[in-house]
């Protein structure tokens, strides 16, 4: 159960104490020469400014313990690293020598970005805080301390996932009044992106991928179209500049070149390419959590899936009596997932999708450092009653079997030195700790064929809620797999330096497994679809319809 657009997660944010024997070896050193000076402020009652990126054996240290606290905290995914070939130690050594060089604010936070993106998780993220680095080319720091807004020029990008090895990225959509910034250029969906600020389209994918968060490489290729038009704080300044140049190829072979201002993107209207015309159904309910179509002949039903959001309960309730008022819980139910998010609750939603029996996701916990605050955090929530990030309690019970695993199981296990928890109930949300994870259909719930659409646009949540229907076979799935992340929670901290004990950035952990209900980890590895379709620069104007026929076609319906 998660966020919208992370899994379900209790951030914690700590700073770094070190052990007595690291602050004795503070100690002595604080009087070398190569000590920082004192972290300069701003005027008295002003936010302070960024105290630097202190000094190369700081850095040097930095390195250190991130990489220690990596083999100690994180939950690897064995699967996904034999999948992309990634060794962990390796991928994150690759950029110590850059982290110990960093001597600005942006060379350092980028350093940062790069490591923590070498673990290939989609989830594990870097932020600004409170007196840390904050990057002159982001503007002056909010009060907040939000991450800056991205940028977009009034162009969008889309990939070719057609031939495995040979992806490519072209135009997916773009404003309605491109023209008044493209001047008279014919610009059509489909035509293929080659060169990026007049640098070749190998090159700059080469060059941005280490920026960009990812889990598989169909989620690589999603998330990285989606970055080629924005102005992204998590890509350095040096990629941008005043205007955008795109190159691109037309299906003739004629080359055009485009050059286009970053704007925000709600103040652009687009033109809506690629999205789906539901040929035969008619939209009779909007809900936060989806939009119902009702087929005008067939004995169908279609949901546009937003998310797993935090009335997915009140929206699939207000489904499942506007389906028995109307007598349509013996139709066909058909889920268009291809642009969902994440979220939370996803069990609950197919209780009532399902007519079977089905085994829910389970997790565990991986025991190191960070248990004991982490299970204190939580133990305050449970006090609290409080929900996650998203508005969503996590747990259909308050949190009692969770807090009753983490007490009597975790911390025990901890204690005894084991490496893992043992797996339970996915946060023991839907199922106490005995249980084998086994959920019944609630008493009203469609009866019909379930149909599900999907592509590597979202994961998370979604990723679990996929799995649930392919590992139960408890429907037909259609599209492409998921992005591919999933865990239990994350641990974030404060990252300060271990000399200068000077605050940097917020820094996160991925600390648990996500257990498909077929057994497998789920992080890197997304439940494989029935009927793989994947999206190409000739199907784009038509895929999700062309799911959707697909999806008829298997009903028997011509």
């Amino acid at each position: 159960m998660e966020p919208l657009s992370h899994p379900v997660r209790t951030r914690v944010t700590r700073m770094l104490y070190l052990s007595l024997a690291v602050l004795l070896a503070v100690a002595a050193s604080a009087c070398s020469s190569d000590s920082p000076l004192p972290a300069s402020t701003e005027a008295a009652g002003e936010r302070p400014v960024s105290p630097g990126p202190s000094t190369p054996k700081d850095r040097a240290a930095l390195y250190d313990y991130l990489l220690e606290k990596t083999m100690a905290r994180e939950a690897f995914s064995l699967i996904k690293n034999e999948r992309l070939g990634l060794d962990i130690e390796a991928a994150m050594g690759a950029y110590r020598d850059e982290l110990i060089a960093a001597d600005t604010d942006e060379k350092l936070f980028y350093a940062l970005l790069k490591i923590s993106n070498a673990r290939k998780d989609r989830h594990l993220s870097v932020r600004p805080v409170e007196g840390g680095l904050w990057l002159s080319s982001w503007g002056p720091p909010p009060e907040t301390l939000a991450a800056p807004s991205p940028l977009e020029t009034p162009i969008r990008f889309a990939v070719d996932y057609g031939t495995p090895g040979q992806y490519f990225a072209f135009v997916g959509d773009y404003a309605e009044n491109l023209q008044a910034y493209a001047g008279s250029a014919d610009v059509a969906v489909g035509d293929q992106l080659v060169a990026v600020n007049d640098q070749p389209f190998n090159d700059y994918l080469k060059a941005i991928k280490p920026y960009i968060r990812h889990s598989t490489v169909e989620g690589f290729w999603w998330k990285f179209a989606e970055r080629i038009s924005q102005k992204h704080y998590h890509t350095p300044p040096s990629f941008y500049r005043e205007q955008a140049t795109y190159t691109l190829e037309r299906a003739d072979g004629t080359r055009y070149t485009l050059s286009l201002p970053y704007l925000k993107a709600d103040s652009m209207v687009w033109s809506g390419h690629g999205t789906p015309q539901y040929a035969g159904f008619h939209l009779v309910h909007d809900w936060q959590t989806y939009d119902l179509y009702v087929h005008d002949e067939k004995r169908v039903i279609l949901l546009d899936w937003y998310g797993f959001r935090e009335n997915l309960i009140a929206d699939i309730d207000s489904l499942i009596t506007y389906a028995e008022e109307q007598a349509l819980l013996d139709h066909a139910l058909i889920i268009d997932a291809t642009r969902s998010r994440g979220g939370s609750r996803g069990a609950y939603a197919i209780q009532h999708f399902s007519t079977r029996p089905f085994k829910t996701t389970f997790g565990n916990l991986r025991l190191s450092d960070v248990i004991e605050p982490f299970i204190a955090e939580k133990r305050a929530d449970y006090a609290a009653r409080t929900v996650n990030d998203a508005g969503v309690a996590e747990t259909l019970d308050d949190g009692a079997w969770l807090m009753d695993w983490l007490e009597h199981n975790v911390l025990p296990g901890l204690r005894d030195g084991q490496a893992y928890s043992n797996n339970v109930p996915f946060k023991l949300a839907h199922a106490p700790l005995y249980s084998d994870g086994v959920l019944k259909p609630a008493p009203v719930h469609f009866r019909g064929p379930l149909l599900g659409l999907f592509s590597p646009h979202g994961g998370s949540h979604l990723d679990q809620f996929v799995a649930i229907i392919v590992d139960n076979k408890l429907g037909h799935t259609i599209g492409m797999p998921a992005g591919g992340y999933s865990n239990t929670w994350e641990w974030e901290e404060t990252l300060v330096f271990p000399i200068s004990q000077q605050p940097i950035v917020a820094y996160m952990w991925s600390i648990g497994h996500t257990i498909r209900p077929n057994g497998d980890v789920l992080e890197g590895n997304p439940a494989p679809m029935d009927e793989f379709i994947p999206q190409t620069a000739a199907n784009y104007l038509h895929y999700r319809d062309l799911l959707v026929e697909r999806a008829l076609r298997h009903l028997g319906f011509d």
